[in-house]
Order: structure tokens, then C-alpha cells, then sequence
């Protein structure tokens, strides 16, 4: 059964990844008029993307989205709100400190803090200055995503934490160095990415599920957003004390 799934799930990656294959083909081909460079090592890492692609969905249906239902399932059926937030902090802010997405930008930022005389140009520098950056933006992920749980068992709206966020976001924006805005303004949607975003939509579908009075469509969601802002605000902050 796993064997037809993943067969499946493989031609199903070939055909979502063919619209951009077919793009970069075209205009290198047809448009740029250059031949692929490499075109062995290019269609191996084709190859590689595909096969990639297709464990991660994998692993996602078979482990993450399951094991993000039950959890909240049990921390509902528990009943502590303070575990639960505890969980939900900790989830946030694990899922985001493994992103991939989120280490390359923070070593980006490193260079870019490099060049501005913000540190120094060593690998100890740069690396301190990277960590530092992808602890701020897990920090601001855990409790955005602490807020987003409490929102549900409250029953608060949706819009109200986002709508704070923006407002938050727009007073800081001409305080920030020019330098760190566009890496802010980033930063919330790599750091909500390829682990983040099955962990914490599936925690709050299950979590919408197992609490009595709350729909699963329009309580379960909404967490990603309110993530996604928070990243901006802390690394903006970070930007205009360093």
C-alpha cells in the first residue's frame, strides 16, 4: 500500500513541479537561447527533488499530521491550560528553529550585518549573529502560536490578534534600519514554512475539533497568519536595538 501511495505521490510531485520546469526550460531554451549547463547534473537534481518532494508529503500525512491531532486531542481531553500553552509555545518554537528556509536567511542577514560594520567579519560573528536571529524569530513563532491556541479556547475572533500585529507592524516600520526591513518583512514567511506550517495547522484543526462549541473550519485556522506577522515585528525590534 506504501509503495503505490508513494508511486502516486511521485506523479503527482512531477506534474506540480512541471509548470516551473516547463518556465525555466522555455526561457533558457527559447528566450535567453543558451543551452542547460550541466544538463546531467540538472536532471539528476530533478530527479532528486521529485523523489524529496515525495517522502516529505509522505512523512507528513503518515507521522506530523497524526501525531499533531492526537496531541492536541490529549492536551483538550487533559484540560490544563497550562500545559497546553506550554505545548503550544514549545511546538511553535521548535518547528521554526529546524525550518531550513529560516537558517538560510539568518546566515544572509549575517553576511548583510557584515558588510554594514554591524559585527565583525569572523565565522564566530556571524554564526552568534545567525543564531541569535533564528532564537528571536522561534521565540516570536512559539508565542504567536501560544496566542493562536488561547484565541481558540476563547473563542476570540480570528482578526483581532492580525489586526494588532499590522498596526504594530506599520508604527515600528519607520524606526527600522533600511538595511533589516526587507529581511523582516521576509522573515515571517520563510519562518512559516515546510515544518511549521503541517505542525501548527494540524494542532489547531485537532485542538478545534476536540473542544466542545468550536468549529474545526472557522476555529481551526487562522494560526499561520498571526505566525507569519510576528517574525517581522521581533526581527524589526531586533534590528532597531542592535
Amino acid at each position: 500500500m506504501f509503495k503505490k501511495r508513494f508511486i502516486n505521490q511521485l506523479i503527482n510531485s512531477f506534474f506540480d513541479l512541471s509548470p516551473i520546469l516547463a518556465v525555466v526550460v522555455i526561457f533558457q531554451v527559447l528566450i535567453i537561447r543558451q543551452s542547460i549547463p550541466d544538463v546531467g547534473h540538472f536532471v539528476v537534481g530533478i530527479v532528486f527533488v521529485l523523489v524529496g518532494l515525495s517522502l516529505f508529503i509522505q512523512g507528513l500525512e503518515l507521522s506530523l499530521f497524526p501525531l499533531g491531532e492526537s496531541m492536541a486531542y490529549a492536551f483538550a481531553r487533559k484540560g490544563s491550560l497550562f500545559w497546553l500553552l506550554t505545548f503550544a509555545f514549545c511546538l511553535g518554537f521548535g518547528a521554526a528553529i529546524a525550518e531550513p528556509a529560516l537558517m538560510n536567511i539568518a546566515l544572509q542577514a549575517s553576511e548583510v550585518a557584515v558588510k554594514k560594520a554591524v559585527i565583525s567579519p569572523t565565522l564566530e560573528a556571524k554564526n552568534l549573529y545567525a543564531l541569535g536571529f533564528r532564537i528571536i524569530v522561534a521565540v516570536s513563532i512559539g508565542l504567536a502560536i501560544l496566542v493562536g491556541v488561547l484565541r481558540i479556547i476563547k473563542g476570540w475572533p480570528a482578526y483581532y490578534p492580525v489586526f494588532y500585529a499590522y498596526v504594530f507592524i506599520a508604527l515600528i516600520t519607520p524606526f527600522t534600519p533600511a538595511d533589516i526591513l526587507g529581511i523582516a518583512y521576509d522573515s515571517g514567511c520563510i519562518a512559516t514554512s515546510t515544518l511549521t506550517v503541517p505542525l501548527v495547522t494540524a494542532l489547531g484543526v485537532g485542538l478545534a475539533t476536540a473542544i466542545k462549541g468550536r468549529n474545526p473550519m472557522t476555529d481551526g485556522f487562522g494560526l499561520l497568519v498571526f505566525a507569519s506577522l510576528t517574525p517581522i515585528i521581533s526581527v524589526m525590534l531586533y534590528g532597531i536595538v542592535l
